[in-house]
């Protein structure tokens, strides 16, 4: 039977990867003190590398996305309600989609 994969933090990963960047220990000392699988650490410190530049300009650029599209869903929304008020309000239309008198 195998046993339950672990979930590392990625404060944890963060810890692993910048202490194999350094290379102040061998991969295969890392991996003995900190009880992981050397691939891991590999794949670990890849990732860091590869997305150390997200850290310091993509990411404001993605807030500002998000910040934008939740400008634009509540504009919508806005202009709907009002469009739905004005036609609530108009003689002979119904707007709950049942017939007149069932």
């Amino acid at each position: 039977m195998q046993g339950k994969r672990k979930h590392h933090s990625a404060e944890f990963k963060a810890n692993v990867a910048l202490a194999a960047l350094t290379g102040a220990k061998t991969l295969a000392e890392l991996a003995s003190e900190y009880k992981i699988h050397p691939t891991m650490i590999t794949r670990w410190k890849q990732e860091l590398v590869e997305n150390a530049a997200d850290l310091f300009g993509k990411g404001k650029k993605k807030e500002a996305s998000q910040e934008a599209t939740v400008a634009e869903l509540y504009r919508q929304i806005g202009q709907l309600k009002v469009e739905n008020d004005f036609l609530s309000k108009l003689p002979g239309l119904n707007l709950t989609g049942r017939r007149n008198g069932k």
